[in-house]
């Protein structure tokens, strides 16, 4: 009897529960996801911010996008999703059916998505790859994705820059990346790129990777893509294809890139420092960065103020 109340138990932890728990959300989501959509125009992206499966907001933020661009391809890829929980494109599968293409570098985590209920009751395929500028082109001819798709989310916490700057074979509708707000405002610079880049081991901090929100600004440009703002946490940054890109300006009120407060460095001993404002900066002054505008190597050091004085303040600045 004991052995059978313990089988039961374990069943209703690991199985009935957290089903249970993923279908809350979701309806709970939806919920939020009607009274949104309905919002003709919004001042910025903090009107329609709500995280279901996303870290910071960025649910509602797609989900209102999506909602004012319905006739973009139902498919999306993300990268670096780890088991999957936790990310960019797991709503869209579930409120609105998409389907989709996803990418980490942990085979573990890969084996875990696929052991989820969600692989088989929607259409999306798990690759464990190391994603380099080299090889996501061919990622993702081999997964069969070409051509004009929904939505990309990068978020790979290092070569973000390079990666979406190398991406030929697909044209997303919107493009949802990751952006170092601790690199400032006022500069275009990235990490320079390596192949084996790992942020924890670049700079023990954490603080050190991927690219300000200014250089994936002119990335954008140069791939026919316009800002249209970042979650108010300080960690996204959202595009639309130019082409379809009045269809988002003309509803929104200001188009506002935000700092983040993050306290996340850590010392050599991975130690929470929780370090904030410009003591973030001065962690990582001398780190190398690459000047997108002036083309050449450079520093936070270097470069002097990095800060708007609205993002010094904790305030967005306005793009």
């Amino acid at each position: 009897m004991i052995k059978l109340l313990k089988k039961i138990k374990h069943s209703i932890i690991n199985n009935i529960l957290p089903k249970q728990l993923e279908k809350n959300k979701v309806l709970l989501a939806q919920n939020l996801a009607i009274n949104k959509r309905s919002l003709k125009s919004i001042y910025d992206f903090d009107d329609v911010e709500f995280s279901c499966f996303s870290q910071y907001g960025e649910d509602g933020i797609i989900d209102w996008l999506v909602s004012k661009l319905p006739m973009i391809p139902k498919k999306f890829v993300e990268f670096g999703v780890e088991d999957y929980y936790e990310s960019n494109t797991r709503l869209l599968l579930q409120l609105r059916n998409w389907q989709g293409l996803i990418m980490d570098g942990s085979n573990d985590f890969i084996q875990e998505i696929k052991a989820q209920d969600i692989s088989w009751r929607h259409h999306v395929d798990a690759i464990c790859a190391h994603i380099t500028k080299e090889n996501i082109n061919s990622l993702l001819e081999q997964n069969e994705m070409i051509g004009n798709i929904g939505l990309l989310s990068i978020d790979i916490d290092g070569n973000d820059y390079h990666v979406w700057k190398s991406i030929v074979i697909i044209n997303p509708a919107i493009v949802v990346i990751e952006y170092n707000a601790v690199f400032g405002d006022l500069h275009a610079v990235t990490v320079p790129y390596r192949p084996d880049f790992f942020r924890t081991k670049a700079h023990s901090s954490n603080l050190y990777f991927g690219a300000s929100l200014p250089a994936l600004i002119l990335l954008g440009k140069e791939k026919g893509y316009t800002f249209v703002g970042t979650n108010t946490i300080g960690a996204n940054a959202f595009f639309i294809r130019d082409d379809l890109a009045p269809q988002i300006t003309s509803l929104l009120d200001s188009i506002s890139g935000y700092p983040s407060s993050f306290r996340e460095a850590r010392d050599k001993t991975e130690k929470l420092l929780l370090l904030g404002g410009l003591q973030r900066s001065e962690t990582i002054k001398n780190s190398p960065l690459f000047d997108i505008k002036n083309k050449k190597n450079t520093s936070l050091y270097s470069l002097g103020e990095i800060y708007s004085s609205n993002w010094k303040n904790g305030q967005r600045n306005t793009f």
